[in-house]
């Protein structure tokens, strides 16, 4: 029995924001007490289209009348019409679905072991990922992580990861030894604090993975399904991973992660090789369809380019000699405002003035507005956050 009524039954493992939210629409959200805040945030990048869309929710609401759940053992239509969806626009040639981004992560470096393994036959094993990264929770992909504070307490990590530099071509073919199978990274650092990837530090890494045969894994769990601009961010650099990962806003909200890959990876993954009994369920993948249908009828990604140049420049407009602003920089619709000092006060400051932002490591305030925003909410939305950041850089001076 519970020592008291109030006492929450839940693991304490969120540092939780004091707003408790319970209704939305579109790129606004309600909390308990009626307040309305502008969300500038989408729920991680998960609602990318808005809340509760029209078009999803449609889908859902039919999928749910029809079947929720059978099982990967029999053949499930919708789980083909989204796979044909999603490498009709991209690179890759075969996908298997899951449930998070942390899944996907797992399956791509199990693949990418599996294949070197199994249909190579080179023994190798070790992933090159990069310092800042995140790539998941789990117990491999905490340890893919190149961050200690997500590690701090998991010990013994499991083998085969090894950290390199973030940005830094010259020192890259250190890492690479005959363990080294691949090679994982973000186009984004989005949760080591939107730091984005030079052009010819990926070029050096596409590189020196066709030159000693690495498999190259890009993790778009949060850049990717249009947010930077593109449907997915490895295509600013004109470049084609052999496995690359999504999650967050596939579902628009409902849970659904994927790993995609290149077509001679497909030996590799044969029966019984890996699965997921709710992966691909019939309501998840209705919900994936319905998501990819209006990104591409709405040119959604072209929308995010436009939409995060409009807001970026209003940023570096309003934000411009301000005292405690080191940088704006962004790709498409994931922006930060790099600050010289820690931005939780900030945060609390610009939610209590009903604008939902997020940070991205203790200087850095994220904004991942839905793709839909329109010019007149990011004005609105910052407003807030400038007329909030003047009056902390006065109490600052004071």
């Amino acid at each position: 029995m519970g020592e008291a009524s109030n006492k929450s039954s839940l693991f304490p493992t969120y540092a939780r924001y004091p707003i408790t939210l319970v209704k939305g629409e579109g790129s606004r959200l309600w909390d308990d007490t009626g307040k309305c805040y502008l969300d500038l945030m989408s729920g991680l990048a998960v609602t990318s289209l808005g809340h509760s869309p029209a078009q999803v929710k449609k889908k859902l609401v039919a999928q749910l009348d029809d079947l929720w759940h059978v099982s990967n053992l029999f053949h499930i239509p919708n789980q083909e019409k989204l796979a044909k969806l999603l490498t009709d626009v991209s690179c890759a040639d075969a996908v298997f679905f899951c449930n998070s981004g942390a899944e996907a992560n797992e399956a791509a470096i199990k693949l990418a072991r599996r294949y070197h393994q199994k249909v190579l036959g080179t023994g190798r094993y070790e992933i090159i990922t990069f310092r800042q990264s995140f790539h998941g929770r789990t117990l491999a992909t905490l340890t893919a992580t190149g961050q200690e504070k997500v590690q701090e307490g998991f010990q013994p990590l499991p083998q085969g990861f090894v950290y390199a530099p973030f940005n830094d071509a010259s020192a890259l073919s250190g890492y690479i030894t005959d363990k080294t199978c691949a090679i994982m990274l973000e186009m984004v650092q989005a949760e080591g604090g939107v730091r984005i990837a030079e052009p010819e530090f990926v070029q050096e890494v596409a590189r020196l993975c066709k030159e000693h045969n690495l498999l190259l894994i890009v993790d778009e769990i949060q850049t990717g399904m249009g947010r930077t601009g593109k449907w997915f961010a490895h295509e600013h650099y004109g470049i084609e991973p052999d496995i690359f990962t999504l999650a967050k806003a596939l579902g628009s909200g409902f849970p659904i992660g994927a790993m995609l890959g290149k077509e001679k990876l497909k030996e590799a993954f044969g029966a019984g090789s890996h699965g997921s009994t709710f992966g691909g369920t019939p309501i998840a993948t209705a919900a994936g369809i319905a998501t990819v249908e209006t990104l591409l009828e709405g040119k959604l990604s072209e929308r995010a380019a436009e939409m995060g140049q409009y807001a970026m420049n209003r940023l570096r407009e309003e934000l411009n000699g301000h005292p405690l602003v080191k940088e704006v920089r962004g790709l498409g619709l994931l922006i930060g405002i790099e600050c010289h000092e820690p931005v939780a006060d900030i945060l609390a400051k610009i939610h209590e003035q009903g604008v939902l932002v997020v940070s991205a490591g203790p200087n850095v305030i994220r904004l991942l507005p839905s793709l839909l925003v329109t010019k007149e909410e990011l004005d609105e939305g910052i407003a807030v956050i400038s007329k909030v950041m003047a009056g902390y850089s006065l109490a600052v001076k004071e």
